[in-house]
């Protein structure tokens, strides 16, 4: 499966620990799209550079692992079963704290990706 494949066809289970169970490295795979949005399971094991999307907020809700997500002025620490969503527009980086983090990511289909200049390392 590649970065654009949806996981399974409309009216059908996913397995997410299927999917994420054997993942030791960095894995971000759509999994269905709901309207014009899509829905992602990422597999966290290092940080991701600093970014921003400038067309969409982006959503994390966590399933496994703690991951945190630094912005410009704070880190948020995000637990098994909390969510979070970043607004449009706003440079952040996330990070797993730990060996590894899971987390579902809701986003619109079409949402562009900035690499932006970190605040703390210049990622």
């Amino acid at each position: 499966m590649n970065d654009n494949d949806i996981a399974a066809p409309v009216l059908s289970v996913i397995d997410i620990a299927g999917l994420t169970g054997a993942a030791d490295a960095y894995t971000n795979l759509p999994l269905a799209l709901v309207n014009n949005h899509v829905v992602r399971v990422s597999v966290m094991t290092e940080p991701f550079y600093w970014h921003l999307h400038p067309n969409s907020d982006e959503t994390f809700l966590v399933m496994e692992g703690v991951v945190l997500i630094d912005l410009a002025d704070a880190t948020v620490e995000l637990q098994p079963g909390q969510l979070f969503t970043i607004p449009k527009n706003t440079p952040h980086r996330t990070r797993p704290k730990g060996a590894r983090s899971v987390n579902l990511t809701f986003e619109s289909a079409d949402m562009e990706t900035e690499k932006v200049k970190g605040n703390e390392d210049g990622d």
